[in-house]
């Protein structure tokens, strides 16, 4: 079902050069946020202990703070609200792996007098685990663009699967430079969305190169940017209807779901809106880039026809006993 319904063709590569400025620009922003102020990473990576304490009233956080300073294994932990001002959760980046009581039972010997409260919560992260889970989340997203590399080139053509892989890599940096530039926690739930990030932008992508693909091999003695032009558009329905509804969940989550996604929300909006540009005005361009000869796809193409016309007629010779 359309929607959207288009009565003319868009040039958007007409504005390709803007949009590859434009991508270069947000790149840019992003290694220098994720250089200067660095990925704020949490408990998952950077190991340590997380403990999330609930009061039946507004958390006082000053007198919680003054009896935490009175434990030297407290020492240089912060406190933060969680959803809400009755909520909150103490940090301490160093794992209490050494502390022979147990941690929650420590916190409420610890802040008594400040409230009526209970411990919810406690996640403990050993420096050595949180290492091993960081060098596999990075082990993942490389594996991840590289098999989209084989997958690409094996379906379509190698241009089309560097285009695919450069357009996924502009979407995650921009989306790393978003979560740096914001602070938010870097744990594995930013993983988990920054992988899908990877696969939504990838089916949008995709679906654009097939589209492309057909206008080559119908479209003999028309120029590449024009195939380009009219393959976009008319998937510029699908593309809309796919990416609203997306982001009215995600957007749903993010302001509804609570402080425990909120970062994987938050990743998963940026990513879908750049991925979204990006199978439009990177990708696609890419292939221009990337020199994309139609003339020499379809003498490939004849090529290939004729390779397949001699294995039939070698392989009807064979059953029909004439050699």
């Amino acid at each position: 079902m359309e929607f959207f319904r288009y009565a003319k063709t868009f040039g958007f590569m007409g504005k390709s050069k803007a949009a590859m400025f434009f991508s270069i620009a947000l790149i840019l922003a992003s290694f220098a946020a994720v250089a200067i102020k660095g990925l704020n990473y949490g408990v998952d990576f950077a190991g340590g202990t997380i403990v999330q304490v609930k009061y039946a009233s507004a958390a006082p956080i000053d007198a919680m703070r003054e009896k935490l300073k009175g434990n030297e294994i407290f020492e240089g932990a912060s406190i933060t609200e969680f959803g809400s001002a009755d909520e909150v959760v103490i940090r301490m980046r160093s794992a209490s792996s050494d502390v022979v009581v147990d941690i929650g039972d420590l916190t409420r010997e610890t802040l008594k007098g400040t409230g009526d409260f209970e411990v919810r919560r406690v996640d403990i992260v050993g420096p050595k685990v949180g290492s091993e889970l960081k060098e596999k989340g990075i082990m993942s997203l490389v594996l991840a663009i590289a098999g989209i590399l084989i997958y690409v080139a094996f379906r379509f053509e190698w241009r089309f699967a560097l285009a695919s892989v450069l357009a996924l890599v502009h979407d995650v940096s921009i989306a790393m430079g978003a979560i740096a530039l914001t602070q938010m926690e870097v744990n594995l739930d930013v993983l988990a969305a920054l992988l899908t990030i990877l696969g939504y932008s990838l089916n949008d992508t995709i679906i654009v190169f097939d589209r492309i693909r057909e206008g080559i091999v119908g479209g003999k003695g028309r120029e590449f940017s024009e195939i380009i032009d009219d393959s976009i558009t008319n998937t510029l329905s699908r593309t809309t209807l796919t990416s609203l509804t997306t982001l009215f969940v995600v957007l749903t989550l993010f302001i509804w779901g609570g402080e425990i996604i909120h970062a994987f929300a938050f990743t998963l909006l940026v990513g879908i809106t750049i991925g979204t540009y990006s199978s439009i005005f990177v990708a696609s361009p890419m292939l221009l880039l990337l020199g994309f000869d139609v003339k020499q796809y379809h003498i490939n193409l004849a090529e290939k026809a004729r390779r397949e016309a001699e294995k039939e007629k070698m392989r009807n010779q064979f059953e029909s006993g004439v050699m």
